[in-house]
């Protein structure tokens, strides 16, 4: 008997990632209200860490070994929970409940809602790395051997109390702590640049002591090899993820606009087949 060949595992993550984009949009169309570009840009992040990187026991989700995951860019929960419900945390069709008067799926993840895989609450832009040092810092002192990941957003970096986490982080020694900021470029009221630069963000980061690491956050071979690459065990690590608002979807990609905006429900099929035509041009199948 020919035993099963696995699949490639940068294919299965980008399954994942395509998933998680379909899934966005429908719930955001049902709802009729959330963030669609940032849960765009930041999903082949989310299917890295959820396909590949985390150490999780999705059917024991409390598992005390582990990795810990805050999703500082709260506003993008439609994307957190997606990558949860197809990585069997919960039923994929909970995820069209997303914002109605009772759910789980609050509008920011909120821990107190009992969604199995979410450690903690957020939706406070600024608030996530400290979290991230909190849980690192927990980690060391109970003898933990997890790791804890933090998902930022760039425009959320002009927020003081991020360097304040990012100072206490460097200066604890804290190698067990991944940041990941995804760097589409655009905030609500436009560029970041022009709201309020960041550049030079990587020496900004290895100013406040932290080992950086550069990245296409849409390559997800690329985004593997950083996320699991050895790291040193006292040095906090930033992964600047340079990706795009919206992407998958041409007629929105890179439009500020799309930031809190949700689609219409006859942009449903429309912005379906745009992510298909993007999955079948990454595959080469597409002409």
């Amino acid at each position: 008997m020919v035993g099963k060949r696995l699949q490639d595992p940068v294919e299965e993550i980008a399954q994942l990632a395509f998933n998680i984009r379909c899934s966005v949009v429908k719930m955001l169309a049902a709802a009729g209200s959330g963030h669609l570009g940032g849960s765009l840009s930041c999903a082949d992040i989310l299917a890295t860490l959820y396909g590949a990187v985390l150490k999780k026991q999705p059917e024991n989700p409390k598992w005390g070994g582990r990795d810990r995951f805050v999703l500082s860019i709260g506003h993008v929960a439609p994307a957190y929970y997606a990558a949860l419900a197809h990585s069997e945390y919960f039923p994929v069709e909970e995820l069209l409940t997303l914002r109605k008067l009772g759910s789980r799926l609050q509008g920011h993840p909120s821990k107190l809602s009992g969604l199995p895989g979410v450690d903690a609450s957020s939706g406070s832009l600024g608030q996530g790395l400290s979290l991230g040092v909190g849980f690192a810092l927990a980690a060391r002192l109970g003898s933990g051997i997890w790791t804890t990941y933090v998902l930022l957003g760039d425009g959320e970096l002009q927020e003081g109390e991020v360097w304040e986490a990012a100072m206490s982080a460097s200066h604890h020694h804290l190698g067990n702590l991944v940041a990941i900021v995804d760097r589409n470029g655009l905030q609500i009221d436009g560029p970041n640049q022009l709201v309020m630069g960041l550049e030079p963000l990587a020496k900004r980061w290895e100013s406040f002591g932290w080992r950086v690491l550069e990245v296409d956050g849409h390559d997800i071979d690329a985004l593997l090899s950083v996320l699991t690459e050895a790291r040193p065990p006292d040095v906090p690590t930033v992964v600047l993820a340079k990706t795009v608002m919206g992407h998958g979807i041409r007629s929105i990609a890179n439009k500020a606009e799309w930031h809190g905006k949700s689609p219409k429900p006859e942009q449903v099929d429309g912005f379906i087949h745009e992510l298909g035509i993007a999955e079948e041009q990454r595959k080469g199948l597409y002409f």
